[in-house]
């Protein structure tokens, strides 16, 4: 297994990779570089330089190895979470200092986890629905300590599905007041700077899950959308337009399940419409 620096030499603090597993090094020595974090590759039982702030390894290696703070990692780990863990790692000087993560509300919502003023990790969820998965991991990746959700006021829809994801999983959620949060640009760089200054701001605790509804209009207009992306072939029921909109199913499958099987060697993806727009 080959030694890799990224990006820089180690400095004052850098991450260790640490397996035997062919599979996870090059998982993680791909999330590391996207990252441009400095990082140095190990094998098990090798020293580990005291410029080491945080060791990735796997779950089976994880009890073998030796240093103050090792993330253990399985198959299919969350990048956003992991990602926010090591930036953590690196920069931090206060091991309990509080998680603040700002969610900008939409249908694929802005994220931004930040510590005091520094940004751990940001980007774009796979829907409101992933708000609930994502506290998840991040209480994974902080255990003991506070992690705090703000949750951006705009779009009423989308944002009482984040709320109420974040409830249902006994997490700490404000409501703040957005305006002026929004920037100009292209649409995911925009969401996560709007997360960011979310995250900075603060808003009353929401105790109580939020209702879900949606107007006529609303149900028309994803019709209208589900006629257009299939070419004019159907119009999804109300009951499937209810089902996108609380968030069960996406656009896409609610077209494809009222246009039937797909002839073999078709994707779903050859016939998929528009991208939702709650």
């Amino acid at each position: 297994m080959p030694h890799i620096l990224v990006g820089f030499s180690v400095r004052l603090r850098s991450v260790a990779l640490v397996t035997r597993d062919p599979s996870l090094y090059q998982e993680m020595a791909g999330f590391l570089r996207e990252r441009r974090l400095p990082v140095v590759s190990l094998l098990p039982g090798d020293r580990i330089p005291d410029s080491v702030a945080v060791v990735l390894t796997s779950i089976e290696e994880a009890p073998g190895i030796s240093h103050s703070n090792v993330l253990a990692v399985a198959e299919g780990v969350d990048r956003r979470a992991l990602a926010a863990a090591v930036g953590h790692a690196l920069t931090s000087t206060d091991p309990a200092e509080e998680i603040v993560v700002g969610l900008d509300p939409g249908p694929r919502p802005g994220y931004a986890v930040l510590a005091g003023s520094r940004v751990l990790a940001e980007g774009n969820l796979e829907g409101p629905a992933a708000a609930g998965p994502f506290a998840v991991q991040l209480h994974h990746r902080f255990p003991g300590r506070r992690v705090r959700f703000r949750v951006g006021s705009g779009d009423p829809l989308p944002r009482n599905r984040i709320i109420n994801e974040l409830l249902a999983h006994r997490r700490s959620v404000e409501l703040v007041d957005e305006g002026g949060t929004t920037p100009r640009g292209r649409r995911r760089p925009r969401d996560a700077a709007a997360a960011r200054r979310i995250a900075a701001l603060s808003g009353p605790l929401v105790r109580e899950p939020l209702p879900v509804s949606f107007t006529a209009g609303e149900v028309a207009n994803l019709q209208r959308m589900s006629r257009e992306g299939s070419g004019g072939r159907v119009t999804i029921s109300r009951t499937s337009a209810h089902r996108v909109l609380t968030g069960e199913i996406t656009l896409a499958e609610a077209v494809d399940a009222t246009i039937g099987p797909r002839p073999p060697g078709t994707r779903p993806s050859d016939r998929r419409p528009p991208r939702e727009r709650l």
